[in-house]
């Protein structure tokens, strides 16, 4: 006889060699559980996670936090995402489990909550700001429902200000990459270059995503799936060795890159070639900008990157295009070919 889990989550991901395994736990963002339901280890891991968990008293921020996380809200949310999720929501169920909701519409706790990212923002402003948003989403959710009568934590602004404006790779840059860097990484430089995608997609590419023409995959972060045709440099990078299996991009070692591995071999790359200033990520905006140099619209660069439209015009807008010498150049020599001046028509 199948016995039913109460609670029990699945969840599919995607390994690093290509092939989908199952994961299970006790519940959504519960421990995880060994083996596959039915087996005596699974069920003997499932009861003693329910032992121990603990139902959270009603009328505190817990109830919230563990409410949120049986939506379809949460199953909306991108697997790396809800991983993020839940070691943020862990935090701040260990400073604000047993937090009074009736206490969210004090005008205090605004201030109270505000200090605790403060607090955080000591040690890295960024993920202060990340834990605020998780805590000010699932309010507001709550808010919603009419679970709590105020959300504290809506429009705090940010205490991060950092900027990549500058940070976009040259050709001095690229050149300098490939003259120096191990033949194993040119490969990710292109491919970085001419699809505009990020490392943990680029990394998670397999062979059979390439037909020889377009690159099919769908983001990890955002779920979008994108389709960019590949342009001739990356076409000719890839055909040299097209038709084998697994992952396309390998490390010396001809296996699957792990995260940190590919960061540390990147870094050292570009120190070895002498270039500072800028990182993996920022291949990202710097494709979006040779797009825009190249004349692309932004609904052309947003079909092969996978941003919305909005976050194209506000990288072109705020971050990129406004620093890039190239561009000042090009507009230039538009205006010249459209308009025919007295100065002109005399020379």
């Amino acid at each position: 006889m199948r016995v039913r889990l109460k609670g029990l989550n699945s969840v599919k991901k995607k390994l690093a060699d290509g092939t989908t395994k199952t994961f299970y736990y006790a519940w959504k963002g519960g421990p995880s559980l060994p083996g596959k339901p039915g087996e005596p280890e699974f069920i003997a891991a499932y009861n003693a996670a329910v032992a121990r968990k603990i139902e959270p008293p009603r009328g505190v921020l817990l109830s919230i936090l563990q409410g949120f996380q049986a939506t379809t809200l949460w199953d909306d949310l991108a697997p790396r995402t809800r991983r993020d999720y839940v070691g943020l929501i862990k935090v701040i169920e260990k400073d604000f489990g047993d937090f009074p909701l009736s206490a969210l519409a004090d005008r205090r706790t605004r201030d109270i909550f505000m200090n605790w990212r403060d607090k955080r923002a000591k040690a890295s402003r960024r993920q202060a700001d990340y834990s605020w948003q998780v805590l000010a989403r699932i309010l507001s959710w709550a808010h919603g429902r009419g679970l709590v009568i105020a959300n504290p934590c809506e429009k705090g602004g940010r205490v991060y200000r950092g900027s990549r404006a500058e940070f976009v790779w040259t050709d001095a840059d690229e050149a300098a990459f490939l003259a120096s860097a191990p033949k194993h990484l040119h490969l990710a430089l292109i491919l970085a270059l001419w699809t505009g995608q990020r490392q943990g997609d680029l990394l998670r590419l397999a062979w059979t995503q390439y037909d020889g023409k377009v690159i099919r995959l769908q983001q990890g972060k955002t779920g979008a799936r994108v389709q960019v045709p590949v342009g001739a440099p990356l076409k000719a990078a890839l055909d040299a060795d097209r038709g084998k299996a697994g992952l396309i991009l390998l490390n010396s070692d001809k296996e699957p890159w792990t995260a940190d591995g590919f960061r540390s071999s990147w870094r050292k790359a570009c120190a070895a070639a002498g270039i500072v200033g800028v990182t993996f990520n920022d291949l990202r905006g710097t494709a979006v900008t040779r797009l825009a140099i190249a004349g692309c619209t932004e609904a052309e660069i947003a079909t092969i990157t996978g941003h919305s439209l909005r976050d194209v015009r506000s990288i072109l807008d705020a971050h990129y295009l406004n620093r890039d010498p190239a561009l000042g150049e090009s507009a230039i020599r538009k205006l010249e070919k459209r308009t025919n001046s007295p100065n002109q028509a005399s020379n």
